[in-house]
């Protein structure tokens, strides 16, 4: 009864969630500084009659933005999940792993040496920068796992502090090398590292797509290891659970996902900690219902802050990791002040 009672009310807030995310894409479709009728934006994404001027701001403009949005909200919100439940920590999140301070620095680096260099329409040109944000969140990774592997286990403690130690090098690299360019550039990886999916097209959304669907069905597949992982390392084995093998596949999953969505919208803030506690609060404790649930409250998160942040300070368009942590620090207080409870 109690497990039928718990499908029910994880059916209700997906719908709600789902609900409340398409809300916040029709709005971010039909406002802006060109707004629109509904009437007209069905009419564009149907192909009837169609106007040059909005096929340009619908699919050049807003829709790639609230895609990426969507999708890095998804990955992000599902990703904090995993890490929670993996560090038995619910003040983790994918940003204290160093994961993407890793992968901000490898975009810095591109940006740097290779920004305008790489010409043309192909694949290689197309999956540079994601690829350059993937190489530095495996190379933090592996640094990771070097100094924080202690006799033949990953501790979760240990983690954690060498992901912020190893997180502060790569903001340390970031800042370096951001310091060294034109102005310009400066101030295009600086509204980068804060978060921001202003550049978006469709090219990004290609580049990232990949990961995501290998990834996060495996996340979910194993969504019920990280319910056993709560338990004492012990009763895990004795269950049968290979538990340093798969708490390895989870957080390379983890790192992959960050990594792809870090190469496109920059280093987006506290969505990975806030989406799994607002989740958490609404269908219970159980990774099989937390891990979607997850997904879809980052994607609102995300989708709702990047409209704020391009239209409530006209004419000045705010980095949506600015908006996000506006949002965050506050939540972020108050999980600290309910902990010490």
């Amino acid at each position: 009864m109690h497990n039928h009672s718990g499908t029910t009310r994880f059916g209700f807030v997906l719908l709600i969630g789902c609900l409340l995310t398409l809300a916040a894409v029709y709005v971010s479709l039909t406002n802006g500084a060109f707004d629109m009728t509904l009437a007209e934006v069905v009419k564009t994404l149907l192909r009837i009659n169609p106007d040059p001027s909005h096929d340009l701001v619908i699919f050049e403009f807003r829709l790639p933005r609230i895609v990426i949005a969507m999708l890095v909200g998804f990955g992000l919100g599902v990703v904090g999940a995993v890490v929670q439940g993996l560090m038995r920590n619910g003040l983790a999140d994918p940003g204290i792993l160093g994961i993407n301070a890793g992968a901000g620095a490898a975009i810095v680096v591109f940006m740097f040496f290779f920004q305008g260099s790489i010409q043309g329409a192909g694949w290689f040109a197309m999956m540079a920068k994601p690829l350059f944000g993937l190489a530095g969140g495996l190379s933090a990774a592996a640094l990771i796992y070097l100094f924080a592997w202690n006799r033949g286990k990953l501790d979760p403690q240990r983690l954690i502090l060498v992901g912020i130690a190893i997180g502060s090098g790569f903001g340390a690299v970031s800042l370096f090398l951001s310091l060294k360019m034109k102005p310009n550039d400066f101030e295009m990886a600086t509204v980068w590292l804060t978060g921001s999916i202003w550049d978006a097209n469709w090219t990004y959304i290609a580049a990232m797509l990949p990961w995501l669907i290998i990834l996060l069905p495996i996340m979910m597949w194993k969504a019920h290891l990280l319910d056993l992982f709560q338990l004492e390392e012990n009763s895990v084995k004795s269950l049968g659970v290979a538990t340093e093998k798969e708490k390895s596949i989870l957080l390379l999953c983890c790192i992959g996902v960050v990594s792809a969505c870090v190469s496109v919208s920059g280093n987006i803030s506290f969505v990975g900690l806030i989406a799994p506690h607002i989740t958490r609060r609404l269908v219970g404790i159980r990774h099989r219902y937390v891990l979607p649930i997850s997904g879809v409250m980052g994607m609102l998160l995300v989708v709702a802050s990047d409209f704020i942040s391009k239209t409530v300070f006209q004419p000045v368009e705010l980095p949506v990791g600015i908006v996000i942590s506006i949002i965050g620090v506050p939540y972020f207080i108050y999980l600290l002040r309910r902990a010490r409870k």
